[in-house]
């Protein structure tokens, strides 16, 4: 496997302190679950172990504590999608201003000069800024495997376990190329044999091998996969018990591209290839007819809405609330940095709560709403109940916030002054019982050197593309 001189600190994947630490006194508690945690948590070994009631102390006994006075304590808030490695390719002068198609056929060129050392370099500073922003569960869909990268996702697994992050890494993969009628070069193209073999390997080797990485499967989308690879990434998937992951339904564009391809609708073609089951999650989902929204629910398929990316390429907005109605699972994402253009998960709650409110009466989408999104909905998306909430038994993965900026001056409501007036920046984050963000800052990481090689990297990977 191809190393390179990374900016962090090793950190354990765990934590093995048997001291009891109180998070104590909170100024708002956000638990995602109803219960009451008015005068904070008790955390030991990783995990959460009691949730003091409001105007109560803790039954057990403690050894260390946090003053929370200051702060709005949540669950680390669970992102379901994202491409790491576009965090090169943000802003793109020749991607500007184009919609999907047009833009990824724009970008392919560029993203297939990606090399070993630019991908870990942007896995890791899209991860430190999710930390930072209070996420502390990530999803990657990685897809993109020029020949030099054959073992992206290994290199992913080693960052995320350095920085002691929680992730789901999905085996992305494109076997459909231009010469075949999809739309990637076929210099990104990989053979279906070769797919499935890393897909196994990858599962093997990590899929819950520690508390921090589970592996999913994830043909990009129908327009750059084969149907065989997607039976065949079903059937292995189901093998194996693990998750499903793809884009679907994000364009009209791609409605009328599987009806020319395939003969069939988006869902219709999901369907075919055995993919409607509860371990199937997808990208955006915004063009579904009714039909297809009770479809999906009865599979208790999960969605992961990408607001940012949405609007910024156009696509339309997600029907959030007639798909959960439906009975499917609905979670946040902050999707690929060069369709968004950042990786901030707490911003992601706030566009998700206005985009949201451009379908629906102020009073039929709150900022509880939103924030549900982000968390306990994004860990069911991920079929993931030991995270998303605050609750006796969960991993202990916070977030904690501030309102000591300009933006939160004169508010009332800490909840909704998170969302309303804009938080993008937690005080302090946890997971897995550890520190991973302590006043602001990055445990553990040199953020100004990581910055520096990554816009190196970024600025590289344009010009070998002939920019």
């Amino acid at each position: 496997m191809t190393q390179i001189n990374s900016s962090l600190t090793p950190h354990t994947t765990s934590s093995t302190t048997t001291d009891v630490l109180w998070i104590k006194n909170p100024l708002s508690v956000y638990t995602a679950n109803n219960q009451d945690a008015g005068n904070g948590i008790l955390i030991q070994g990783g995990k959460i172990i009691e949730l003091v009631p409001k105007g109560q102390q803790p039954t057990l006994t403690y050894q260390k504590e946090f003053d929370a006075s200051q702060h709005v304590l949540m669950p680390g808030l669970v992102n379901t999608h994202h491409h790491f490695y576009q965090t090169l390719t943000r802003a793109c002068p020749p991607a500007l201003n184009k919609k999907l198609f047009p833009w990824l056929q724009t970008l392919y060129p560029i993203w297939a000069q990606l090399t070993p050392q630019f991908h870990e370099l942007a896995t890791e500073l899209a991860m430190v800024e999710l930390l930072l922003s209070g996420c502390t569960t990530a999803s990657d869909h990685h897809y993109l495997f020029p020949q030099s990268l054959s073992e992206g996702i290994d290199q992913q697994v080693n960052v995320a376990r350095n920085l002691g992050m929680r992730a789901t890494f999905t085996r992305g993969s494109m076997s459909l190329g231009q010469d075949q009628g999809g739309l990637p070069p076929q210099s990104v193209v990989q053979s279906e044999q070769n797919i499935l073999d890393d897909s196994e390997r990858l599962i093997k080797n990590y899929h819950q091998k520690d508390d921090l990485i589970e592996i999913a499967l994830a043909p990009c989308s129908p327009f750059s996969v084969t149907q065989e690879l997607m039976k065949e990434t079903a059937t292995l998937a189901k093998q194996y018990n693990v998750n499903l992951h793809t884009h679907l339904a994000e364009t009209e564009d791609e409605n009328n591209f599987c009806l020319e391809m395939f003969g069939m609708r988006p869902l219709d073609y999901l369907d075919s290839v055995g993919w409607m089951n509860d371990r199937t999650w997808l990208a955006h989902g915004i063009h579904f007819n009714d039909d297809e929204i009770k479809r999906l629910g009865a599979a208790r398929v999960g969605i992961c809405h990408c607001p940012s990316s949405n609007m910024v390429l156009a696509s339309g907005i997600c029907k959030v609330n007639e798909l959960k109605a439906a009975g499917v699972r609905m979670g946040l994402g902050v999707d690929g940095s060069a369709s968004n253009d950042h990786s901030n998960l707490m911003q992601e709650v706030r566009q998700a709560l206005l985009i949201q409110r451009l379908r629906y009466q102020a009073d039929e989408f709150t900022h509880l709403d939103a924030l549900n999104l982000a968390t306990l909905g994004s860990a069911q998306v991920l079929n993931r109940p030991d995270i998303g909430e605050l609750a006796v038994g969960k991993f202990a993965d916070l977030a904690l916030y501030k309102l000591d900026e300009p933006r939160f001056s004169g508010s009332h409501d800490p909840l909704a002054a998170l969302v309303l007036c804009g938080a993008y920046k937690a005080d302090a984050v946890m997971v897995n019982g550890e520190w991973k963000v302590k006043e602001n800052q990055i445990q553990g990481v040199d953020l100004e050197a990581l910055m520096f090689k990554h816009d190196a990297a970024a600025k590289k990977l344009f010009s070998a593309a002939g920019y």
